[in-house]
């Protein structure tokens, strides 16, 4: 029997790891649909347009709570993504 290697352990774990891990930062003030549908956690193309809908309609998020204005998206969403959720390109904020 052939003795796996642990990088290839490390690989196959890294390639296979939850998206959670993947989630980046992202403006959803100016994010696109593509780029929140592949940065946020649970968000989808689906919702993804729903939020771009959103802050057209009613304006900018001013935090990451505000995302809850968008149907679908509640607090489960939100805290899985809370770190990753800018509404400004100034890291200060």
């Amino acid at each position: 029997m052939k003795r796996i290697s642990p990088s290839a352990i490390v690989l196959a774990a890294a390639l296979l790891a939850p998206r959670v891990l993947l989630a980046g930062p992202v403006n959803v003030n100016t994010a696109d649909a593509e780029t929140l549908a592949r940065e946020l956690n649970g968000v989808g193309p689906a919702l993804a347009e729903a939020i771009i809908e959103e802050r057209e309609r009613n304006g900018a998020f001013a935090s990451p709570d505000d995302l809850k204005r968008v149907k679908g998206v509640g607090e489960r969403i939100v805290e899985l993504n809370r770190e990753y959720i800018l509404v400004s390109d100034s890291p200060s904020t």
